[in-house]
């Protein structure tokens, strides 16, 4: 059991107001010691231009559907996602999915905006406008409980996210990091990623832009839930891969796993 001199001298040392130099340098050290967390030089440039490019981004949707309505609000969305072609507004369908694991009668899209923000924009003013689109947004909201959408740009060292041949299932790993931790977090995934490849699963790892801030998006295929057990468990036989755990842990505040099935209309399959 503590005494209470030290209770006191375990009170000082996590205090964010230390009273002297030494006490700072001694929190640091106690600090390091029970949390692996790597120390990163000061930059002037953003998180965002040191991982990733804006020559490209992304959306994600989220889509709680009313239970009754999935089936009639897959098959406008296919609708939908065929008139955004043809009325060539820019955006690309890079995939379709349903939570067939975590929330349940949800619905995940990923667009692609090859040109940035300029045909992200471009896209809007659209979809904003056009009476087919307005015409649309009217029918689809009537078969949702809530949406919510974030923009995305792509980490620089996963690969790019292209069409895929079915059949497969897909892993959508979702993390709300500490505030600051972006760097460290795609420094140690540069490293870590390589253990992965070889299974062929890394389908695409975005950071969000606007939206819920500090916020991480690993996107994985497997043929099925036994692959994802033997390729997740193979990883763990490669040195280098509990390096990448070990010092990413720390700077997760949230995460979350949602198993998703593609849509007929995805062309991730």
């Amino acid at each position: 059991m503590l005494s209470p001199h030290n209770f006191a001298f375990g009170f000082r040392c996590i205090s964010s107001t230390p009273s002297s130099l030494q006490e700072d340098q001694a929190k640091a050290g106690w600090l390091k010691s029970i949390l692996p967390i790597r120390t990163l030089e000061p930059s002037k440039e953003s998180h965002s231009s040191q991982l990733s490019s804006k020559e490209i981004v992304y959306e994600i949707q989220f889509h709680s559907v009313k239970p009754e309505c999935m089936e009639a609000y897959l098959n406008k969305f296919s609708e939908f996602q065929d008139l955004m072609q043809k009325k060539e507004t820019g955006s690309k369908l890079v995939g379709s999915f349903t939570v067939e694991v975590g929330n349940q009668d949800e619905a995940i899209h990923i667009w692609e905006y090859d040109g940035g923000y300029p045909m992200l924009n471009e896209t809007n003013a659209v979809y904003r406008t056009d009476k087919d689109f307005i015409d649309f947004r009217r029918e689809r909201n009537k078969m949702l409980r809530s949406r919510k959408n974030q923009i995305l740009l792509a980490f620089s060292f996963w690969p790019k996210p292209v069409a895929r041949e079915p059949s497969n299932i897909y892993e959508l790993r979702s993390y709300v990091l500490k505030p600051g931790t972006m760097i460290e977090w795609g420094n140690n995934w540069a490293r870590g990623i390589k253990h992965r490849s070889e299974q062929e699963a890394p389908v695409a790892g975005f950071l969000t832009h606007i939206g819920e801030q500090y916020n991480v998006h690993h996107l994985w295929c497997y043929k099925d839930l036994q692959t994802r057990k033997f390729t997740r468990e193979a990883a763990w036989s490669r040195p280098g891969w509990d390096e990448c755990v070990a010092y990413t842990v720390p700077l997760i505040r949230h995460m979350q796993s949602r198993i998703l099935i593609p849509t007929p209309f995805s062309p991730l399959q």
